[in-house]
């Protein structure tokens, strides 16, 4: 990198030769993107459906100009007082409180100079003014469906959030400091950053989140001890080694998504979901599914099922001897629970005795922002583009997760990784989430389809599984209901709606955080809270209203709630003791297979 003259000022000449630099990869970059996106259909060119949405709302904008107009007078009217405040510090009048202030929790603009500067303080909360005003007109737009509402709201807030002033190199003064005392070498990294970050995703852009090469799989991360005790196409079953001299009788068999890999719950050791139920005397199965390609493309839900949780309830039942269990279902892991259970008690099937639902629905009526992305064209479109290959690929799910907290999983790594030129630093997490995996064609249009476009299996009889009719209605075992309170893949509201679906007892509790952080809250951290109402009233605002906060993990709740269903305790089972020999140690192979 060029060092500042000795005088300490830039030097000019070398960051001409930089910017120079930076323009001409720029260019080449924009050439290669131009090559792949030859030969796009025409559904590709709007693969997510957005435009007619938008049409159709902006015409009924256009149908109120008196409501159109009251808009613009209050976005004008806003200006003109930050205006008038910007005006009054130039002119030596101390400002009182803000125009606009960023919400809680906004981190774009935790920059010093965003507050002190009154140049930059002024483009902020112009900023904030404008993108709120339009976020709140197009949300406000009467006489357009609730679909199209929710998308059209969805899209506008991802346009204002790309254009915020802290993604553009002269508006952000931290990258702007950052481009003079390196004279431009950041913004010439950062390219370099791009251009990697685009071969990665060969021709689309893969944002790289933490260092690829500070975690390995049964080294640093994933490193419970246990074995692998059965496979099948789909599945490897891990049995985890005991710490404990006794166990609870009754196994726990948990079922994570499989839209991501099952080691979020087996992170760095103090993170260790798995960890902390084995040393609670919990001998603790879990599900690592198979990162499938083009060979799987024909298996569906019912093969999720019977491939999936049946041959590891059995699987379960042949390692240990022992018959019944307990269970536990993580995102769309317990989706899929909730359907087998309903099966299993259409089949008088009673090996699972207790079901715990980690972030997971039933309901899809209220399913968040994930639903924008669910109508019948898009089906279409996504359909097509799995029809080639017989998969979805995991860099979709991985884009399309991170668009619904995009500022905090998008647009921050711009400015880290393109702009500020840095290079992200290790974070286990992030790392998981990088590591994406594909769906099977059938098995995922068939989710999409039956659950959150046509809500399915909240309906009696409404799906088939082996042509049994799944009424959740039958499933009257003890049931602990988890949801994170700021949750946007499974919100609360959505998730609290199978505590009336399901006719056994059920204790719901709500956690701190999000989908992930409120799950995987170990009680040493001592982080975040939970809420509990020993009520348990079937209505949420009732609930919410009686509900008492509790500091830390909820881990501890779960686990007096669980042990009461787990029976007496017995010598603790050694992986491969049983009926089922190990076949490899945990993390297993399936678990490793990348999706490049």
């Amino acid at each position: 990198m060029s060092e500042k003259p000795d005088n300490g000022k830039p030097d000019v000449e070398q960051l001409s030769k930089d910017l120079f630099e930076l323009a001409q990869r720029s260019q080449n970059m924009y050439t290669e993107l131009l090559k792949s996106s030859r030969g796009m259909s025409a559904t590709s060119m709007d693969p997510l459906n957005v435009s007619k949405s938008m049409t159709d709302a902006t015409q009924k904008l256009w149908m109120d100009p008196g409501k159109l107009m009251e808009a613009n007078i209050n976005l004008w009217q806003q200006h003109m007082q930050l205006w008038q405040k910007a005006s009054g510090q130039l002119a030596g009048v101390e400002a009182d409180a803000p125009v606009a202030s960023p919400e809680p929790g906004d981190r774009r603009f935790k920059h010093p100079d965003w507050e002190q500067n009154p140049l930059f303080d002024f483009i902020k909360q112009s900023y904030l003014i404008t993108a709120r005003w339009l976020v709140d007109t197009m949300s406000g737009i009467e006489g357009i469906d609730d679909q199209t509402a929710h998308k059209v709201e969805f899209y506008t807030r991802q346009f204002a959030d790309s254009f915020s002033p802290s993604n553009f190199i002269w508006t952000n003064p931290e990258v702007l400091r950052e481009t003079i005392e390196t004279n431009g070498q950041n913004l010439v990294k950062g390219l370099q950053n791009y251009q990697r970050d685009l071969e990665k995703g060969g021709g689309a852009l893969q944002i790289t989140m933490s260092d690829a090469e500070a975690f390995r799989l049964g080294e640093n991360i994933a490193t419970t001890p246990g074995k692998v005790v059965f496979q099948n196409d789909l599945i490897q079953l891990i049995q985890y080694q005991p710490t404990t001299a006794e166990a609870h009788r009754l196994p726990l068999l948990i079922v994570p998504p499989w839209i991501n890999k099952y080691y979020i719950l087996d992170l760095t050791p103090e993170k260790s979901f798995v960890r902390w139920a084995v040393d609670r005397g919990y001998t603790v199965f879990v599900v690592s599914w198979v990162n499938p390609d083009e060979r799987l493309a024909e298996k569906s839900f019912t093969n999720y099922m019977d491939e999936g949780i049946l041959a590891a309830v059995t699987a379960v039942e042949q390692a240990t001897g022992e018959r019944q269990m307990s269970a536990i279902g993580y995102c769309i892991g317990g989706t899929l629970l909730a359907a087998t259970l309903a099966y299993m008690a259409a089949h008088d099937d009673d090996r699972i005795q207790a079901a715990t639902f980690f972030a997971a629905q039933a309901d899809f009526s209220e399913a968040g922002d994930l639903k924008v992305f669910v109508d019948e064209q898009q089906l279409e479109n996504l359909d097509s583009m799995m029809e080639e290959k017989g998969y979805l690929d995991g860099q979709a799910m991985f884009t399309t997760f991170n668009m619904l907290r995009a500022n905090d999983l998008i647009w921050s790594f711009y400015v880290n990784n393109y702009l500020l030129g840095r290079d992200p630093v290790p974070f286990d997490l992030l790392h998981w989430n990088s590591d994406a995996t594909r769906m099977p064609r059938k098995t995922h249009m068939y989710y999409l389809r039956e659950m959150y476009l046509h809500n399915n299996l909240a309906k009696p009889g409404g799906i088939e599984l082996n042509g049994t009719p799944i009424d959740l209605r039958k499933i009257t075992i003890p049931v602990y209901l988890q949801a994170s309170k700021e949750d946007h893949i499974a919100p609360y509201p959505s998730v609290f709606k199978a505590r009336g679906l399901y006719s056994g007892p059920v204790r719901f509790m709500l956690s701190g955080s999000g989908h992930i952080a409120g799950v995987i809250n170990p009680p040493a951290k001592r982080k975040y809270q939970y809420w509990m109402n020993e009520e348990q009233p079937t209505d949420l605002d009732a609930w919410m209203d009686g509900a008492e906060e509790h500091p830390g993990s909820w881990w501890p709740d779960w686990d007096q709630w669980l042990s009461r269903y787990s029976g007496p305790m017995v010598p603790a089972r050694v992986p491969g003791d049983g009926q089922l020999p190990a076949i490899e140690d945990a993390p297993g192979s399936f678990v490793k297979a990348p999706s490049d």
